[in-house]
């Protein structure tokens, strides 16, 4: 687990290194974030005008179901559309030295009713997770576990899905078949890593959002002592301190998406190098992986 960690950190390295040599690599994750906050506002709103004005009635239940579904597939939209930018941006950067922005706008736009047909399938597998989750809080134990395997697996495959239809112009059902092949041809490689990767994030993310809470505390605390406790001092220092925090959330919600992304787009490439050589007659071993991979299996 320490040898996974210590990988897992290296790929963090190497994710930073590229967007600090293409500081476009971030600019996805950040719309995004902004986007889905404001989708997420406007969404609320209209279900709870739909709640005062008809959620007695049967109609009015059905109708909230169908705003709600409706906004889990927005935002899933969202999520793949800003997605596919970056995985984009980092082919480009990978593949020719430089992510440009134009160029994945036009990439997002061919590929987007597939990332539509992709957001209509993960809204299926979540109201399918919901309905057994559901059953498992009512004694059901086995939907549940079939809940969390349909998670993971629709987690993974979606990471793998959106390389293939952004880098490869690949419906769903196609782009399926692709992360299928490749997760089958290297499942050693992609759990490894995976567990390396998946777990330094989480705690990275974790570590970086308690630190913005204890900055957060430390300035409302600095201001309280040099401003005294008047109500005025109070809500200056309670302002300025959720702002350090939020502006530290805010930073790690940006980060983790787009490492994430960098990482299943580079391993992405890397199988399809490999694949290439296989075919060709080469050794495989000859292939060079993307730096952020390599960095998860250099020990």
């Amino acid at each position: 687990m320490l040898q996974s960690l210590q990988r897992g950190f290296g790929f963090l390295r190497q994710a930073a290194d590229m967007a600090t040599r293409d500081s476009d690599l971030l600019r996805p994750s950040f719309i995004a974030i902004l986007a889905g906050f404001v989708l997420s506002l406007l969404g609320a709103g209209v279900m709870v005008l739909a709640a005062l004005s008809m959620g007695g009635t049967d109609a009015g239940r059905v109708l909230i179901v169908v705003l709600g579904l409706g906004l889990v597939l927005s935002e899933y939209i969202v999520t793949y559309v800003f997605a596919g930018m970056t995985v984009y941006l980092v082919y480009g950067l990978v593949a020719e030295g430089d992510g440009r922005m134009d160029r994945a706008w036009q990439a997002v736009g061919r590929s987007f009713w597939h990332l539509v047909s992709l957001a209509l399938a993960s809204t299926l597998v979540r109201l399918m997770e919901s309905l057994l989750g559901g059953r498992n809080r009512r004694g059901g134990v086995p939907g549940g576990i079939l809940a969390s395997v349909l998670d993971a697996v629709g987690t993974t495959a979606t990471y793998l899905v959106l390389p293939a239809m952004i880098i490869e112009d690949l419906d769903l059902g196609r782009a399926l078949r692709r992360a299928t092949f490749i997760v089958k041809n290297n499942l050693l490689l992609v759990a490894v890593t995976e567990i390396g990767v998946g777990t330094v994030v989480g705690v990275a993310s974790f570590v970086a959002i308690a630190l913005s809470i204890l900055l957060g505390g430390g300035t409302f605390y600095l201001v309280e002592t040099a401003l005294g406790s008047s109500t005025a001092a109070l809500l200056f220092g309670g302002a300025l301190g959720v702002t350090v925090t939020g502006v530290g959330i805010a930073i790690v919600a940006v980060l983790s998406p787009y490492v994430t992304t960098a990482y299943h787009t580079c391993l992405f490439l890397w199988a399809r190098e490999v694949e290439r050589a296989r075919t060709a007659g080469r050794d495989e071993r000859s292939v060079m992986a993307p730096a952020l991979v390599a960095a998860v299996l250099s020990s």
